[in-house]
Protein backbone atom coordinates (compact mmCIF):
# COMPACT_ATOMS: atom_id res chain seq x y z
CA UNK A 1 0.00 0.00 0.00
CA UNK A 2 1.16 3.53 -0.75
CA UNK A 3 0.32 6.35 1.60
CA UNK A 4 0.20 10.08 1.00
CA UNK A 5 -0.28 12.40 3.96
CA UNK A 6 -1.32 16.03 3.70
CA UNK A 7 -2.87 18.86 5.65
CA UNK A 8 -0.05 20.11 7.82
CA UNK A 9 0.66 23.77 8.35
CA UNK A 10 1.17 26.59 10.80
CA UNK A 11 -1.57 27.15 13.34
CA UNK A 12 -1.79 29.20 16.55
CA UNK A 13 -2.14 27.50 19.89
CA UNK A 14 -5.75 26.52 20.45
CA UNK A 15 -6.39 26.12 16.76
CA UNK A 16 -7.38 23.12 14.70
CA UNK A 17 -6.07 21.17 11.74
CA UNK A 18 -7.17 18.08 9.93
CA UNK A 19 -4.61 15.74 8.44
CA UNK A 20 -5.48 13.41 5.61
CA UNK A 21 -3.86 10.19 4.47
CA UNK A 22 -4.72 8.78 1.06
CA UNK A 23 -4.06 5.08 0.55
CA UNK A 24 -3.68 3.27 -2.74
CA UNK A 25 -2.39 0.08 -4.24
CA UNK A 26 -3.95 -2.49 -1.91
CA UNK A 27 -7.26 -3.44 -0.35
CA UNK A 28 -7.88 -0.62 2.09
CA UNK A 29 -9.91 -2.68 4.55
CA UNK A 30 -7.05 -5.16 5.02
CA UNK A 31 -5.24 -2.53 7.06
CA UNK A 32 -5.37 -0.85 10.39
CA UNK A 33 -3.90 2.64 10.31
CA UNK A 34 -1.94 4.79 12.66
CA UNK A 35 -0.71 8.34 12.93
CA UNK A 36 2.73 8.93 14.38
CA UNK A 37 4.73 12.08 14.96
CA UNK A 38 8.32 13.06 15.41
CA UNK A 39 9.41 16.33 16.92
CA UNK A 40 12.91 17.73 16.35
CA UNK A 41 15.44 15.88 18.47
CA UNK A 42 12.92 13.37 19.70
CA UNK A 43 11.97 9.82 18.82
CA UNK A 44 8.94 9.00 16.74
CA UNK A 45 5.86 8.42 18.86
CA UNK A 46 2.43 6.93 18.36
CA UNK A 47 -0.44 9.40 18.26
CA UNK A 48 -3.60 7.54 17.24
CA UNK A 49 -4.71 4.32 15.59
CA UNK A 50 -7.84 2.87 14.05
CA UNK A 51 -8.77 -0.72 13.35
CA UNK A 52 -9.64 -2.25 9.98
CA UNK A 53 -13.35 -1.71 10.32
CA UNK A 54 -13.03 1.55 12.19
CA UNK A 55 -14.76 0.28 15.31
CA UNK A 56 -11.72 0.51 17.56
CA UNK A 57 -9.57 3.58 18.08
CA UNK A 58 -6.72 4.22 20.47
CA UNK A 59 -4.85 7.41 21.37
CA UNK A 60 -1.75 8.65 23.04
CA UNK A 61 -2.83 9.93 26.43
CA UNK A 62 -1.59 13.45 25.72
CA UNK A 63 -3.92 13.85 22.74
CA UNK A 64 -6.97 11.99 23.96
CA UNK A 65 -10.01 14.23 23.89
CA UNK A 66 -8.33 16.65 21.49
CA UNK A 67 -7.55 14.46 18.48
CA UNK A 68 -9.89 12.15 16.58
CA UNK A 69 -8.84 9.52 14.07
CA UNK A 70 -11.30 8.32 11.48
CA UNK A 71 -11.39 6.46 8.21
CA UNK A 72 -13.56 6.47 5.12
CA UNK A 73 -13.42 2.99 3.63
CA UNK A 74 -15.27 4.14 0.51
CA UNK A 75 -12.67 6.80 -0.25
CA UNK A 76 -9.56 4.96 1.03
CA UNK A 77 -8.83 7.85 3.36
CA UNK A 78 -7.71 8.18 6.95
CA UNK A 79 -8.04 11.44 8.86
CA UNK A 80 -6.69 12.99 12.02
CA UNK A 81 -8.78 15.85 13.35
CA UNK A 82 -6.64 17.87 15.75
CA UNK A 83 -8.30 20.41 18.04
CA UNK A 84 -7.01 22.58 20.87
CA UNK A 85 -3.52 22.33 19.48
CA UNK A 86 -0.58 23.06 21.75
CA UNK A 87 3.00 24.07 20.91
CA UNK A 88 4.12 20.65 22.10
CA UNK A 89 2.09 19.09 19.28
CA UNK A 90 4.58 20.56 16.81
CA UNK A 91 6.08 17.69 14.82
CA UNK A 92 6.19 15.91 11.51
CA UNK A 93 3.12 13.68 11.35
CA UNK A 94 3.12 10.46 9.35
CA UNK A 95 0.46 7.91 8.61
CA UNK A 96 1.20 4.19 8.61
CA UNK A 97 -0.59 1.01 7.60
CA UNK A 98 -0.62 -2.33 9.40
CA UNK A 99 -1.74 -5.34 7.35
CA UNK A 100 -3.85 -7.40 9.74
CA UNK A 101 -6.60 -9.99 9.75
CA UNK A 102 -7.83 -8.99 13.18
CA UNK A 103 -9.58 -6.02 14.72
CA UNK A 104 -6.51 -5.14 16.73
CA UNK A 105 -4.88 -1.75 16.36
CA UNK A 106 -1.29 -1.35 17.52
CA UNK A 107 0.27 1.56 19.37
CA UNK A 108 3.90 0.80 18.52
CA UNK A 109 5.54 1.33 15.16
CA UNK A 110 6.94 -2.18 14.65
CA UNK A 111 3.74 -3.80 13.28
CA UNK A 112 3.23 -1.11 10.67
CA UNK A 113 4.24 -2.25 7.19
CA UNK A 114 4.00 0.90 5.15
CA UNK A 115 4.65 4.55 5.86
CA UNK A 116 3.77 7.73 4.09
CA UNK A 117 5.93 10.80 3.94
CA UNK A 118 5.39 13.20 6.79
CA UNK A 119 3.51 16.44 6.91
CA UNK A 120 4.74 19.21 9.19
CA UNK A 121 2.47 20.65 11.85
CA UNK A 122 3.73 23.77 13.60
CA UNK A 123 1.80 25.21 16.51
CA UNK A 124 2.81 28.72 17.53
CA UNK A 125 2.50 29.93 21.09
Amino acid sequence: VQLQASGGGLVPAGGSLILSCAASGSTFTDYAFGWFRQAPGREREFVAGISRGGKRTIYKVAVKGRFTISRDNAKNMVYLQMNSLKPEDTAVYSCAADFTVTGVVEDTDLPYDAWGQGTLVTVSS
